[in-house]
């Protein structure tokens, strides 16, 4: 059987369709590092050449094929937690932050006050809301359930209304 060609820090991509958009998962050493939703496919492929260089397209690579399926019934309504092996990049204290994204249980929200007391330094909000903005594995790790104290929506990455989306699906109410 012959291997997929691998860069030398063995990760792999993909980029897909999806119900919010185009997707592009990224895997190194069989865990998920990353993943981003965009409008369109030629942003999808721009931000992984700017951000994984050297990943080669490898569609079948561990976890890409269960992300895909976990996506699709999670989207359908049928998934509420995913099951996938993770391995975000990023500074401990951004790390813990995305432990701390990973209990907020599907169609409950957190103000960025709450994940700042979670991890264990309730006066950082605003660093708090700088790593739930840097988190590499959207929707997976579940940044879209941040809101702000007052009950807005606040801001996301993939955008305002992608995270509408997303909330909704859960069946949290949105403005």
């Amino acid at each position: 059987m012959a291997t997929s060609p691998r860069q030398p820090d063995g990760s792999a991509y993909d980029v897909f369709a999806d119900d919010i958009g185009w997707a592009v998962g990224v895997a190194r050493e069989g865990r998920l590092v990353a993943l981003s939703h965009f409008d369109d496919e030629d942003d999808a492929e721009l931000w992984r050449r700017r951000n994984h260089p050297a990943a080669v397209r490898d569609p079948r690579a561990a976890p890409l094929p269960t992300l895909r399926r976990q996506l699709d019934e999670y989207l359908a309504g049928g998934r509420r937690a995913f099951d996938l092996p993770l391995a975000p990049e990023g500074t401990d204290f951004q790390r813990r932050v995305w432990r701390a994204l990973l209990e907020i249980p599907h169609g409950e929200t957190r103000s960025y006050a709450d994940l700042a007391r979670a991890v264990g330094s309730p006066r950082a909000m605003r660093a708090v809301g700088q790593a739930n903005r840097r988190n590499p594995i959207g929707v997976v790790v579940p940044c879209h359930r941040v809101i702000a104290a007052d009950g807005t929506i606040g801001g996301y990455a993939g955008g305002l209304d992608r995270k509408r989306h997303l909330l909704r699906l859960e069946g949290v109410s949105v403005d």
